[in-house]
């Protein structure tokens, strides 16, 4: 996925995860397009890891940078923007692979980020939330389901947070929108050349407060976009 493709598309609002960067690294172009205000946070923890950014063409209200929870906070994976009639969370979740110790902080980057929604929620907040959870949902989900059980983005407590988020109120989008479609998802592992086959996991997604449901008015997954092991999502949403 080349940077044209994003301008061409002209989107409203765009969200990226994974940057491994820092905003004074990035060429004026990436860095402050023309039409867009933008906003960068990057891993205080290591260079070239992790970091997330936005981009919109109407300026937020307020625009904030993490959960508010210092341990969390560290590795740059999450922007809030607040605007008149919702907040959108732009998110890179933690993958969980690497050992225990990874999947706890995981599990916990999940908790606490659950509870920051639904507190969001509580205040009367209509909100949207994206980017790349690092688990997929339902069997339907990836292409393997039997081989990855025990693997890292397909545990059975990772499955449940996701669970947790349906049940709190949050809709899923796509499958929404796509309730028996199969064989669609949203990474591919590039080593093993995992996309010419399409065996791929559906772990990036849009979630909604119900609420925005009647003004959402279509769904994509840029599966034919290349460039990365991961493809474009598309929210088309009236306010």
């Amino acid at each position: 996925m080349g940077w044209q493709w994003i301008i061409d598309q002209n989107p409203d609002i765009f969200c990226l995860q994974e940057t491994k960067s820092e905003s004074h690294q990035l060429p004026d172009l990436v860095r402050s397009p023309i039409g867009y205000f933008s906003y960068f946070n990057s891993s205080k923890m290591r260079k070239g890891y992790s970091g997330v950014a936005i981009y919109s063409k109407i300026e937020p209200n307020k625009v904030e940078y993490g959960l508010g929870v210092p341990e969390m906070d560290q590795e740059g994976r999450l922007i809030v923007v607040y605007f008149d009639d919702f907040v959108l969370l732009n998110c890179y979740f933690p993958n969980g692979g690497g050992g225990p110790e990874r999947l706890a902080y995981k599990m916990k980057f999940y908790a606490h980020f659950l509870s920051f929604i639904s507190k969001l929620q509580k205040k009367g907040m209509s909100v949207i939330f994206c980017g790349d959870v690092n688990t997929a949902h339902t069997s339907v989900d990836l292409a393997r389901p039997k081989e990855n059980e025990k693997n890292t983005g397909f545990l059975p407590e990772e499955r449940a947070w996701i669970g947790a988020v349906v049940k709190a109120g949050f809709v899923d989008v796509w499958r929404n929108r796509n309730i028996d479609v199969k064989d669609v998802y949203t990474y591919w592992d590039m080593k093993t050349f995992a996309r010419s086959r399409n065996v791929g996991w559906r772990i990036d997604y849009f979630f909604v407060d119900p609420t925005l449901l009647p003004q959402v008015t279509n769904m994509f997954i840029h599966k034919d976009i290349l460039g990365s092991d991961h493809c474009p999502l598309q929210l088309d949403i009236n306010f």
